[in-house]
């Protein structure tokens, strides 16, 4: 790929915060505050409100009362320092998204470790993980014994193989003992204990909490799909009217239409690279059933070497067509480079791509007011527009059975998950922590970090996501299907022959785990799984 459209981690993170900084706040770059309705002075607490964030027009949003999730878990960590407990937590977090609590965020606020050390007198150390290094260096520090950290923040995903080391408490007494009200219908988890379910829990019992928001969702050029010129030729090549597409056909056929390597521009950029790409398989699979396509049966059997699992993976395949030569090799780096370069007409990526390409403070970005969001593209199954995305890579944060106090750690993060701490924090251009509360998407602060337009389709995007695989095995599960996915895009292996292996494998993956523990955990992870279908 041409260096010159390369964006690390470290360069978006810098283009993006620098701008969006306090001096940004002044000149009117950065995201605009919304006044109180009710004057009163910024340094204080708002009345009633007994802890919070203050400093800044609109801080009484992010303050709590006495009866409040974030209430409940300072008092708490109050009473077990002052019982001697531990004096310092120690967290072990992506180093891209250290910024959201270490960096004061808006103008005049206190960053979120300031105010939780303020609050509590209990020192929070951030120890930054190289970002795709956080499950090596957790299962280094568990299976070593190590007791670096108090608190693991890693992918959603590995939960179920971190719970079967034993290494990470189970939380079930904490949060029965401290109510999070995480299902709360106007501040909790989209999809209420669904959501829950789906990113909290394993086998039924809370090991981590969610400190993110992954749920991919897709994007496109309004520059592009707005033209009239492109209108016009569009109608006269295929028939219909050029719009966001919402079928994998439309989304198959506009992507070509816009297929122009000539001129730089490629139709979608979803990935197809080893150990990201898959996930855009699983859009494909999992909307090829009413409600879902599942990837295991009530019995425990893999569903994918199916007919839907060879389709799936031909239309997978056949995408290459339109996207560029070195797609296989493609991260979201690579990804979010081109399209900042206007490099693509659509694509499909983390929910803070507009947060950090549709920002006039990045003036690497081409695509600044030229970004429009969309829901999946799906299947119409039994009349039914069957539309689902995936939740995929998103931090969770669980607590180490080696800390020395695992109820204090669970109470940081009821602290941090909790919807006015986290809707604060989200809001913060400083990282990677993405919205997922009812109470973000409304939010003034985070819609206008995120964009409005962008958060009411991430809100309905939510509500069609199915999970990755979070059972005993995830890892050794994705890795098959992975490298066999992979094998068909050099197509050193037909679909049909990469879902026949990668059935053999996944066999063979049950039986080394254990069948019964498995088909518990396929059974409770059922209940993450969405239910909602729309209309043609």
């Amino acid at each position: 790929m041409n260096s010159s459209l390369r964006m690390t981690r470290r360069k978006l993170l810098t283009t993006s915060t620098a701008a969006l900084s306090f001096g940004a706040v002044a000149t009117g770059i950065g995201p605009r505050f919304i006044r109180p309705g009710r004057a009163f002075a910024a340094d204080k607490l708002a009345q009633d409100m007994v802890g919070g964030p203050t400093g800044f027009d609109g801080a009484e949003r992010y303050q709590y009362g006495s009866a409040t999730p974030e209430s409940r878990a300072i008092e708490a960590a109050k009473a077990i320092k002052a019982a001697g407990g531990p004096s310092k937590i120690v967290l072990a977090l992506s180093d891209g998204s250290i910024g959201q609590i270490a960096k004061p965020f808006p103008d005049g606020a206190p960053s979120v470790k300031d105010l939780w050390e303020k609050e509590t007198g209990i020192t929070l150390e951030i120890v930054g993980v190289p970002n795709g290094q956080e499950f090596t260096k957790t299962m280094q520090d568990i299976s070593t014994k190590g007791g670096a950290y108090d608190i693991y923040a890693v992918e959603w995903n590995r939960l179920g193989d971190l719970a079967e080391t034993g290494g990470i408490a189970n939380l079930d007494e904490y949060v029965a003992k401290h109510k999070p009200e995480w299902d709360d219908p106007e501040r909790g988890y989209i999809n209420g204990q669904q959501g829950v379910s789906l990113l909290n829990q394993y086998r039924g019992s809370t090991y981590g909490v969610s400190l993110d928001g992954d749920f991919q969702t897709w994007v496109y050029r309004t520059d592009l799909f707005n033209d009239e010129a492109e209108k016009k030729a569009f109608k006269e090549k295929t028939g219909r009217d050029l719009a966001p597409p919402k079928t994998w056909k439309q989304l198959d056929e506009t992507a070509a239409y816009f297929y122009r390597p000539d001129k730089g521009l490629f139709g979608s950029t979803d990935l197809r690279n080893q150990g990201w790409g898959y996930t855009n398989w699983y859009q494909r699979f999992t909307s090829m059933g009413n409600p879902n396509q599942y990837l295991f049966g009530d019995d425990g059997s893999p569903l994918i070497n199916s007919q839907a699992g060879i389709a799936a993976t031909t239309e997978y395949r056949d995408s290459l067509s339109y996207k560029s030569p070195d797609a296989i090799s493609w991260g979201w780096a690579e990804q979010y480079g081109n399209f900042a370069k206007a490099g693509a007409a659509m694509t499909c990526a983390f929910s803070n791509l507009p947060k950090f390409l549709d920002n006039a403070a990045n003036k690497d970005s081409l695509v600044t007011g030229k970004i429009g969001s969309m829901l999946p593209p799906g299947r119409e199954i039994d009349g039914k527009l069957i539309s689902r995305s995936v939740l995929w890579y998103n931090l969770s944060a669980t607590v180490s059975i080696q800390a020395k106090n695992p109820e204090l750690c669970y109470l940081l993060l009821q602290w941090l998950g909790s919807s006015r701490i986290y809707a604060w924090m989200t809001a913060n251009p400083g990282g990677y922590f993405d919205p997922f509360h009812i109470s973000d998407f409304s939010d003034p602060l985070v819609r206008q970090t995120y964009h409005a337009y962008h958060m009411d389709v991430v809100r309905e995007t939510v509500k069609r996501t199915v999970p990755t695989i979070n059972y005993p095995g995830a890892t050794a599960f994705h890795n098959a299907l992975d490298e066999n996915l992979v094998a068909t895009l050099t197509k050193a292996k037909t679909p049909e022959q990469a879902m026949a292996d990668t059935e053999t494998e996944w066999k063979k993956i049950a039986r080394r785990t254990g069948e019964d523990k498995l088909l518990e955990a396929i059974k409770a992870n059922k209940a993450a799984w969405p239910t909602l279908t729309d209309t043609m």
